[in-house]
């Protein structure tokens, strides 16, 4: 069995080579901030959704835009976690099924020219995938983050980045790296005067 020591090397190597292929996507990453941006600037909301370790990157990266990232006196941008109201969540599991979960969210508060980021290491989670079909059927954008395969969700979304990767947590670090890099422009571009 590996020590400690080498199990610490081996994961910041992993870690570092899957950023470093990331690199290959670097304009998917940029598309898929144009489309963010250009939601934000109409007034429009950006909608994250996943679940597990993705739901928790969901309330991130809504957190960073509502709140703030590296600027503390932005202005708020609209961004809503569609995974961070427990009462919501079970009651629609429980009345609707758990693949249900974020399509009856996106059919009550999604409007046309909105976003909704689909988060999904594997791009077959079925609440993700109904999730984003009802987002398609009212007229706003998707964007999928996923892991190597794409699952699914590379086939219905309407921009796709797929993580170089099918180890889901250098995925999740790397959905966490772009999160970032989104929220960092977005927070820029949309704090200049106009």
């Amino acid at each position: 069995m590996k020590n400690i020591q080498e199990i610490v090397n081996l994961s910041l190597l992993q870690a570092a080579a899957v950023k470093q292929d990331l690199y290959r996507t670097a304009s998917t990453i940029t598309k898929i901030t144009e489309k963010i941006l250009a939601v934000l600037r109409r007034g429009k909301t950006v909608y994250f959704m996943g679940n597990g370790g993705s739901a928790a990157d969901a309330q991130h990266f809504a957190a960073e835009l509502v709140g703030h990232f590296q600027i503390s006196h932005k202005k708020p941008l609209a961004a809503v976690a569609l995974s961070a109201n427990t009462a919501l969540l079970t009651s629609l599991a429980n009345d609707y099924g758990f693949e249900q979960i974020f399509s009856r969210q996106i059919q009550a508060l999604v409007k046309k020219g909105d976003v909704v980021v689909a988060i999904s290491t594997s791009g077959n989670s079925p609440s993700v995938l109904e999730g984003v079909k009802a987002a398609k059927k009212i007229g706003a954008a998707t964007v999928g983050l996923t892991g190597q395969n794409g699952g699914r969700l590379k086939n219905i979304a309407d921009l796709c980045l797929r993580v170089p990767s099918n180890n889901v947590a250098r995925i999740q670090e790397c959905h966490q790296t772009v999160g970032h890099i989104i929220c960092e422009i977005a927070e820029k571009e949309l704090s200049k005067p106009r």
